[in-house]
């Protein structure tokens, strides 16, 4: 019984890594620990999947100690997230039309099993501007902690259902 735990865990573990598609751009310690990993603010990177031209960063606190540094701790709920234009973004129909609503563009998960942090995105089309939320959820409850942020759109060419917006 004991080694399914382990199994599970690390195929949970594994599955997380394989998940997570962000890049590490830096860290800071906030709390020094004796033993194991100290406590860290995380930076890291992702591009949009569905829009070229769209990349968001997060920060998001990393618990350490000795459960931290087995990947057993179970990180907070802070998170913010910081989203700009890198290069021409080109806006399927999907998104434009706003049926793509809601949509998980990012998850990577902040326990061993159960917590995992999300960013999705929105298009609010009257004001031509893209919305990623950020916040984190629990198979029994949520946080209500949550951060937005926002990629303004110019009033752009409409080219067949498709925006594309130069950089």
């Amino acid at each position: 019984m004991h080694i399914k735990r382990i199994v599970a865990a690390g195929c949970a573990l594994l599955l997380a890594a394989i998940a997570a598609q962000a890049e590490e751009i830096g860290q800071v310690s906030t709390t020094f620990k004796f033993l194991g990993a100290n406590d860290k603010i995380m930076i890291e990177a992702f591009d949009d999947p569905d829009i070229s031209g769209a990349t968001c960063y997060v920060s998001r606190a990393k618990t350490g100690g000795v459960k931290g540094s087995f990947g057993v701790a179970e990180d907070t709920s802070d998170a913010s997230i910081s989203c700009r234009q890198t290069g021409p973004i080109t806006l399927p129909e999907a998104i434009a039309s706003g049926k793509d609503d809601g949509k998980e563009v990012f998850k990577k998960s902040t326990s061993l099993l159960f917590k995992k942090m999300q960013v999705v995105r929105f298009f609010d089309k009257k004001r031509s501007t893209l919305v990623y939320l950020t916040y984190s959820d629990r198979i029994i409850e949520g946080s209500p902690k949550n951060s937005i942020s926002t990629i303004v759109l110019p009033q752009a060419l409409q080219n067949k259902g498709a925006t594309v917006l130069g950089n």
